[in-house]
């Protein structure tokens, strides 16, 4: 049986970090930020990780 093909939009959204965890950007940050605080706006620019009830349904997409 053949491999099965990473889904492109995932890589381009997505990194797996060296202990297999995923990492995701932080949502709310593309348009209409000046309704934002500049704390929300500051808090969305470091990445996250994907939380542990996603993780599996994700992991099968890479």
């Amino acid at each position: 049986m053949p491999k099965m093909k990473t889904k492109s939009s995932l890589k381009k959204r997505l990194k797996i970090t060296g202990s297999g965890k995923v990492k995701r950007g932080q949502a709310y940050r593309s348009h209409l930020a000046q309704n934002k605080t500049t704390k929300q706006k500051r808090h969305a620019r470091k990445a996250t990780l994907v939380s542990a009830s996603d993780l599996k349904r994700i992991k099968g997409l890479f």
